[in-house]
């Protein structure tokens, strides 16, 4: 998988719930659902759901190391 791969993934899921995992440094670990509501060429944003106005941003390169983990089957419904 390379940047490009990811790029055209999430270009895709922008919009729709999905769930994160997100492993930070020193064992930080977080887990939200969210929505990709902006794609740039380096960084995308994620709207966190029960949050008000909360947004997080992470790099392309976060997913492709496992940094943030997407998981894709969320349910919609």
């Amino acid at each position: 998988m390379n940047i490009d791969t990811i790029k055209k993934k999430l270009s895709g899921e922008k919009g729709k719930t999905l769930h994160f995992k997100f492993n930070g440094a020193r064992n930080q670990k977080e887990e939200f659902q969210g929505e990709i509501i902006k794609m740039y060429p380096a960084i995308f944003l994620i709207r966190v759901l029960d949050e008000v106005d909360y947004v997080k941003s992470f790099t392309y390169a976060d997913v492709l190391i496992d940094t943030l983990e997407i998981d894709f089957s969320t349910d919609n419904s």
